[in-house]
């Protein structure tokens, strides 16, 4: 199923990659949700390996249930397995750049973890958070772990 911008229309929308960085940030979109009376969409993504041969991604399985346990994990952690009401998971395929940065269009906010999983350690942000905060079209929040 392809997002459409609507579906983000007026919500907070975080980007959930299961680092410590985006379960924070989770944690801070629902405070900001319930003081500017707004639904949190807490999406992620999940998409094929890039490979030479594009007919090959029918022989990967496993990508998209990962991702969905991921997701899981990552809001049950952030709200001790208590899913708040105005908090609404999503599992979406495609690439996460791209599909935050047409998500704010009509989001009222992005809020995405400083450097979640697969950054290079000297990097201040992660390749996804420095995309937004040069190309959203809505505010973006870029939240720290305890952890960072």
């Amino acid at each position: 199923m392809v997002d459409t911008e609507e579906q983000y229309h007026g919500k907070i929308v975080v980007g959930v990659d299961g680092s410590e960085a985006s379960i924070e940030a989770l944690r801070q979109a629902r405070r900001l949700g319930e003081a500017l009376d707004a639904e949190v969409v807490a999406v992620a993504f999940w998409e094929y390996p890039q490979t030479y041969m594009s007919y090959v991604s029918t022989a990967f399985e496993g990508f998209e249930e990962r991702a969905g346990e991921i997701l899981k994990e990552a809001v049950d952690k952030a709200f001790d397995s208590d899913l708040p009401a105005s908090v609404t998971p999503r599992l979406r395929f495609g690439a996460v750049r791209p599909s935050l940065l047409d998500a704010s269009k009509t989001a009222l906010m992005i809020v995405v973890g400083r450097r979640g999983h697969g950054g290079f350690g000297g990097m201040l942000l992660g390749s996804v958070s420095s995309a937004l905060v040069a190309h959203a079209h809505c505010p973006v929040l870029v939240v720290h772990s305890s952890e960072t």
